[in-house]
C-alpha cells in the first residue's frame, strides 16, 4: 500500500536518501557533517525533521538559531548543552572551565572560543560513547557569533566518534562559519511535485 507523501517532503527521495547514508555511516561508528542550504521554506525544516525521524538508536540533540539571541554570546552553546546536563564533570579541567564560564555557570574572563569549542567536542564525543549522537542544528544563520564559530571548529574537528551533525542555513547569507563544510543544497521542487504538495496542504 502507498501511503500519503508526507507534507514537506514531495520530490526531496534524493536527499532523504542522502540523510539516510549519514545515519547508517554514523551507526557504523563514523562521523559526520552535512550542510542543508536552501530560501525561507523550501523545505530545510522538513528535512531536518526527517532526519530526527529516522534517527532510531540515537541520542537526539536540538537547537534552533534565534534572532532575537544573536548579540547574546554563547546563547547558542547554551541551548545545546541544556540539552546534555550533568556532563561538564568528565571534561579536563580547563576546558571544563572555559564551558562553565561560557554557560554562566561560574565567573571568570571571557573564555577563548577554541577552548570552548574543544569542550563541546568533547562533551558530544562522551555523549557518543553511549550510544549514537546526532546533532540538529536550525536557522544556523541566526546563531550568535561565538556559537557559530564555536560549532563550526566542533564540526571541522568531529572524527570517528559516532557523531552527526546536521545544520540547516538559509540561502542566500553571507560568509558563514560552515562554509567549506559537505552540503546539500535545496533547490525549488518540479512543477508536478509543488501540485502535489499544494494539494496536501488544501486536504489537510
Amino acid at each position: 500500500m502507498v501511503g500519503t507523501p508526507r507534507l514537506g517532503l514531495v520530490g526531496r527521495i534524493t536527499e532523504r536518501h542522502v540523510l539516510d547514508g549519514l545515519l547508517a555511516r554514523v551507526r557504523a561508528g563514523g562521523s559526520e557533517v552535512l550542510v542543508v542550504r536552501g530560501e525561507a521554506g523550501i523545505g530545510k525544516t522538513a528535512l531536518v525533521r526527517y532526519a530526527a525521524r529516522q534517527a532510531s538508536g540515537f541520542r537526539v540533540v536540538q537547537l534552533t538559531g534565534v534572532e532575537a539571541e544573536m548579540e547574546l554570546p554563547f546563547a547558542g552553546v547554551h541551548q545545546l548543552c541544556a540539552t546534555m546536563p550533568g556532563r561538564l564533570d568528565a571534561l579536563p579541567p580547563p576546558q571544563r572551565h572555559a564551558l562553565s564560564v561560557a554557560l554562566g555557570l561560574v565567573a571568570g574572563e571571557v573564555p577563548e572560543r577554541f577552548l570552548v569549542g574543544l569542550a563541546v567536542l568533547s562533551l558530544l564525543s562522551a555523549v557518543a560513547d553511549e550510544r549514537p549522537l546526532l546533532c540538529l542544528v536550525e536557522d544556523g544563520q541566526w546563531l550568535d557569533a561565538a556559537s557559530s564559530q564555536v560549532l563550526g571548529l566542533v564540526a571541522r574537528r568531529v572524527r570517528a566518534d559516532s557523531v552527526a551533525i546536521v545544520v540547516a542555513v538559509r540561502d542566500p547569507v553571507a560568509e558563514h562559519d560552515f562554509d567549506g563544510l559537505p552540503e546539500l543544497r535545496l533547490a525549488g521542487l518540479p512543477e508536478q511535485d509543488a501540485r502535489v504538495l499544494l494539494a496536501n496542504v488544501v486536504a489537510g
